[in-house]
């Protein structure tokens, strides 16, 4: 489903993200299709992290989106965690302030 939602962040304009893959466990895990990992033998399921940093005004939207193209209705459709961003500084010029989150595919 990660294309899916990733499709549905890029045609309303959030174009910023990271994606990162692991491996983990959980009520998720369906014994008959995971198995361990031999990385990490304790490990049955792969998984999809995507981080997005957003302003406020973009949360509720950027959930929506999330739900609407991630969801299968089945266990491991994951988890969606909302925490503040106490500041930002961009590596480049040391900007900081809300105007260095961009996601309207804004180029500065």
């Amino acid at each position: 489903m990660l294309t899916e939602v990733v499709g549905g962040l890029e045609k309303e304009g959030f174009c910023c993200f990271t994606v990162t893959t692991g491996e983990g466990t959980g009520n998720y895990t369906d014994p008959d299709t995971d198995f361990p990992s031999l990385k990490h033998p304790f490990s049955h399921s792969k998984v999809e992290k995507l981080e997005i940093v957003a302003r406020d005004e973009n949360v509720e939207h950027i959930v929506e989106i999330i739900h609407k193209h991630g969801k299968t209705g089945r266990r491991g459709d994951g988890l969606i965690y909302i925490t503040p961003v106490l500041e930002a500084y961009r590596v480049r010029d040391f900007n900081t302030g809300k105007e260095i989150i961009n996601h309207k595919n804004d180029k500065s």
